[in-house]
């Protein structure tokens, strides 16, 4: 996976209206300008500061909107709504944040509606992932395709799902939570930081590649993988440089990882038939520039194939996202346009 900052549109080339996309972490807030098609004029980034509360990010994120009007050299009424995609567990039609696990102290907060106040502007609220997946689905590798999953594997597992151009956020607005589907029922599964059992996250997770490397160190795994461990510095990245270095360990627990997220990619694909299925985030091992990110992808499709109906396995598209770090951003725009469009 190659990912390179989208080139800027000036604004003379832009296709109106525009609309502004936040995406708000736990370490850094995102903002881009967009037009109608998905061109990008303007982004702006800037620390979170969690611990300046809620309220004071909701005013720098309304700042943000003007600075992106600046940057671009339009006028803040050319902007016609803005999206917000923030983590979960969220209450979306109520536009509250309920307790984010990156976003300590953050309870209850009405974000969407603190954002659009000091805006001055009507704001699309969605999941953070679900924005990504809607950023891959209408101008990153999603683009010309019918549906798409997207799973990204970070810290946790996130999980978007789109279906011709419906954001797939539930009943209670836990919809898409693709990082907890169930992929081992076993007595002795493995749990999430949640305390889920079995789930996607507790074994294709930066957090759960670590822990497994671990234990497997601890039962007696040799190797570079246990010099990069002893000095302390046990990560995906250090572990994929193992594995491309000939560590037989770590090679066998990043295409383990792989296994149990084909498992995980086969439930989705038969509960939704996605046209297209993507893997993005942190932890992809290069993606398709790196030949370790390649056999990565070979081996999640391979396990698909082993599991699921023979047109699933020869039409659904498994790759690489593309946006990278723009698709929360970009994607929150994008579902900001769609409610415009549609008088939302």
């Amino acid at each position: 996976m190659t990912i390179v900052r989208r080139t800027l549109v000036a604004a003379v080339d832009a296709r109106p209206p525009l609309f502004a996309g936040i995406d708000l972490g736990g370490t850094n807030i995102k903002a881009a300008l967009v037009d109608s098609a998905g061109a990008m004029l303007a982004f702006h980034t800037e620390p979170t500061d969690v611990a300046r509360g809620p309220e004071d990010a909701a005013a720098r994120m309304g700042r943000a909107v003007g600075r992106l009007a600046t940057q671009a050299g339009v006028a803040p009424g050319e902007i016609a709504r803005v999206g917000l995609g923030t983590p979960g567990p969220q209450d979306l039609p109520a536009g509250m944040i309920l307790r984010a696990g990156n976003l300590p102290g953050w309870e209850n907060f009405p974000i969407r509606d603190r954002v659009a106040a000091h805006c001055d502007r009507a704001v699309t609220y969605a999941n953070d992932a679900n924005a990504a997946a809607y950023g891959e689905f209408w101008v990153g590798s999603g683009r010309g395709h019918s549906s798409l999953v997207l799973l990204t594997l970070g810290t946790g597992v996130g999980g978007g799902i789109i279906i011709g151009d419906l954001n797939i956020s539930g009943a209670h607005s836990h919809g898409s939570e693709c990082g907890h589907i169930v992929v081992d029922a076993s007595p002795a599964a493995r749990r999430c930081p949640l305390g889920h059992p079995g789930c996607l996250e507790a074994y294709a997770s930066a957090t759960a590649v670590k822990a497994r490397a671990r234990d497997a160190l601890a039962a007696g795994g040799r190797g570079m993988l246990a010099g990069v461990a002893a000095g302390g510095n046990l990560t995906p990245i250090t572990i994929a440089d193992a594995a491309r270095g000939g560590d037989t360990l770590a090679r066998d627990l990043i295409l383990e990882t792989a296994r149990w997220l084909g498992i995980g990619v086969v439930t989705l694909m038969h509960t939704i038939d996605p046209a297209v299925v993507l893997i993005g985030g942190a932890m992809t091992f290069g993606g398709d520039a790196d030949p370790l990110g390649r056999e990565f992808i070979d081996r999640v499709r391979s396990e698909v194939r082993s599991r699921t109906f023979p047109v699933l396995a020869e039409k659904t598209v498994i790759g690489y996202a593309s946006l990278g770090g723009d698709a929360g951003s970009i994607g929150a725009a994008g579902l900001a346009r769609l409610d415009h469009l549609h008088g939302r």
